[in-house]
């Protein structure tokens, strides 16, 4: 496996991992619409939540939170919604970010709930 595939496969472990311990029940990993996929959704009492995971090791240049644009947040809605169109019930959902830097003393989570809201249209 390739070492960025490691990497991200690693971070979503102790993202799950994380969340478990803060009570969110962990639905599905890695759930795929098409070439759409959502690193984990979970729930946190009623609310679902779909989380996306990015990690980074500590000698890169930016924050792991940085990679998740306008078009990856348009992905993840696009996938949400056929997620949505498979559950029997209507829940409420929020997008989160939780951004993980690898170091050497141990790895650096940071959990951004409602990192970013569905909108109906973009404005230019």
């Amino acid at each position: 496996m390739a070492k960025h595939l490691d990497t991200g496969a690693h971070g979503e472990q102790l993202a799950c991992q994380w969340l478990e311990e803060r009570g969110f029940r962990v639905l599905y990993r890695n759930w795929r619409h098409g070439r759409d996929e959502l690193d984990i959704v979970a729930r946190e009492g009623p609310m679902l939540v779909v989380v996306e995971v990015k990690t980074v090791h500590s000698d890169q240049w930016k924050d792991p939170e940085q990679a998740v644009d306008r078009a990856k947040q348009r992905k993840l809605m696009r996938c949400t919604e056929a997620l949505l169109d498979t559950l029997p019930d209507d829940p409420e959902v929020r997008f989160d970010v939780i951004a993980i830097t690898l170091r050497p003393d141990g790895p650096r989570i940071l959990h951004i709930p409602n990192a970013f809201y569905p909108t109906l249209h973009e404005r230019p």
